[in-house]
């Protein structure tokens, strides 16, 4: 089986040759794209598997390019740039990215990301994510269909807000989502900022789904950005 194609957005000669030797030597197929406008026509015209996007492009910023793509297509997409503070990392989760690796950074950590990716990739390919499909993570089980979820074979008893919650989570499973994305999706815009109510609710979800709250086997906190449900192997 082919390699995913990976879309290189980088305008740094340097940092763009680093990554792209470096997924030739691990036989990835890829193309390259140094402005925002070439990386638009290329995902467009290729619609590559995985776009591995700078922030800092000299015609388009990288959030921009991120909403323009989500606009028409779900490809993963993971930032790598030298903007390390908590505020552009949320700015780029929020207008879609799945990831975020900052510069300067290992090439086995560029890999590692992209593995956890080609996973993610690989599991939504054989798992229907409609809302009529079920959700089958380790021993739990969210059926959408009904609106009820289990664990172990036991229904869990959950409130409205803690369910629309496990449903966010595991329809993106794998990827982070922040205090933004989640309380403006139970709550609507004007609660955006009411980080303290979700984290109340999501420590009582966590309650009914961790058997070791200190150890969450399905719920990760990402501090001060939002939480992502993990895939249980």
């Amino acid at each position: 089986m082919n390699k995913p194609l990976i879309l290189v957005v980088e305008d740094d000669a340097a940092i763009r040759n680093l990554i792209t030797t470096t997924l030739r030597a691990n036989e990835y197929r890829h193309l390259v794209a140094p402005t925002g406008e070439t990386a638009l026509l290329e995902a467009a015209s290729h619609n590559p598997d995985i776009v591995l996007l700078d922030l800092g492009l000299p015609d388009l910023d990288g959030v921009e390019v991120i909403r323009r793509i989500r606009s028409w297509s779900n490809m993963p997409i993971i930032v790598i740039s030298a903007r390390s503070e908590d505020s552009d990392k949320i700015e780029a989760l929020d207008a879609g990215a799945d990831d975020y690796l900052v510069k300067p950074f290992s090439v086995e950590e560029l890999l590692a990301r992209l593995r956890v990716t080609q996973r993610r990739l690989a599991y939504m390919s054989t798992e229907t994510m409609a809302a009529n499909s079920v959700f089958v993570n380790g021993s739990l089980r969210v059926d959408y269909a009904g609106g009820c979820a289990y664990l172990d074979g036991e229904e869990i008893h959950l409130t409205p807000i803690e369910y629309k919650l496990l449903c966010l989570l595991s329809r993106n499973v794998g990827k982070v989502l922040t205090h933004t994305f989640l309380t403006q999706s139970i709550w609507g815009r004007s609660w955006s900022n009411d980080v303290a109510s979700l984290r109340v609710f999501m420590a009582t979800l966590r309650k009914k789904l961790e058997a070791k709250p200190d150890s969450p086997q399905y719920i990760q906190t990402h501090i001060g950005v939002g939480y992502r449900m993990l895939k249980v192997e």
